[in-house]
């Protein structure tokens, strides 16, 4: 990256798992961690993994100038709790097809 700006993205052995009220919306042993400057380390979870029907859409949209425009979807009571870069910029291409949730439990 640029001007010591660094994302590094790496698969991850370990488990992650993403609880909310009764639910269990995402969980995975092949999610991506993601360390970005200035940022806490977060992991992305394949699409896969994740309970899409859990999800409402939302109309959030945000810009980053490393990883692209992230869309949002919010889980009930939590508003924009989860993203993802559908069309992410070359150099993390690799978390296209991955969503990320503000709180995971790793193990």
């Amino acid at each position: 990256m640029t001007g010591g700006h660094h994302i590094t993205i790496e698969r991850s052995d370990r488990h992650v798992r993403v609880v909310h009220g009764e639910e269990v919306p995402a969980e995975s042993g092949r999610p991506l961690l993601l360390r970005e400057t200035g940022c806490p380390d977060r992991y992305y979870i394949p699409a896969e993994d994740v309970r899409m029907d859990l999800l409402t859409p939302s109309g959030t949209h945000t810009r980053c100038p490393y990883k692209g425009t992230a869309s949002y979807w919010s889980l009930p009571g939590a508003p924009d709790a989860v993203w993802a870069y559908p069309d992410p910029k070359p150099e993390v291409a690799q978390i296209k097809g991955h969503l990320c949730f503000y709180e995971v439990e790793v193990s």
